[in-house]
């Protein structure tokens, strides 16, 4: 019989186990073996928890999600005014965090599983519905009327930055890729002022 309490260690372990392969192989070409390997179990237990290699995945994004909440939670706590709040979650969305190997290749392997798999799908949805409220929260006073299509824009921005400074050679440049999108930001309010 199992211990009790196991089962949230070996799934967090699964997890990570994940995301380090995915990292690794830069592609979601990892097998499910691998990824319990590195975990320190069997494919079977890894089976047992997950069910599949996809969950798995989908598992490992809710935690890089789940991170990337609160360290936008934690920005915002911390910004004064309206504009502080846009450079929260921007600074948060270009964090060293996120830029790690294992994080860059998570994203690019979740975007492209988005695209077929309808919980990917939906977990993407839910990103892109958050990241879109909380830049509406600085953009409102802002921006006006502005402020829905500026945010649409400014999420797009966030995440071609995201994918230029992460697939780059060299390290990301998470503080230049603040100031572009806050360079924007300041150009379309300047535009809505004239």
């Amino acid at each position: 019989m199992p211990k009790l309490g196991m089962e949230p260690i070996r799934k967090a372990a699964l997890v990570k186990a994940t995301i380090t392969e995915i990292g690794r192989a830069g592609s979601l070409d990892v097998t499910v073996s691998q990824i319990a390997k590195r975990a320190g179990m069997s494919s079977a237990l890894a089976h047992h928890y997950f069910g599949s290699k996809e969950d798995m995945f989908l598992a490992a994004m809710r935690h890089i999600l789940t991170l990337y909440g609160a360290e936008v939670r934690g920005a915002l706590a911390l910004a004064e005014g309206p504009q502080g709040r846009v450079k929260a979650v921007l600074a948060a969305s270009f964090s060293p965090a996120n830029f790690r190997r294992e994080a860059v290749g998570a994203w690019l392997n979740f975007w492209v599983l988005a695209q077929t798999v309808p919980q990917a799908r939906r977990l993407l949805a839910i990103y892109q519905q958050r990241l879109r409220s909380n830049l509406l929260s600085g953009l409102r006073p802002l921006a006006g009327s502005k402020a829905e299509a500026l945010a649409e824009c400014l999420a797009a921005l966030i995440d071609g930055l995201y994918l230029r400074e992460g697939l780059k050679s060299g390290a990301p440049d998470g503080a230049a890729a603040v100031a572009t999108a806050m360079e924007y930001v300041n150009c379309q309010i300047r535009g809505k002022q004239q």
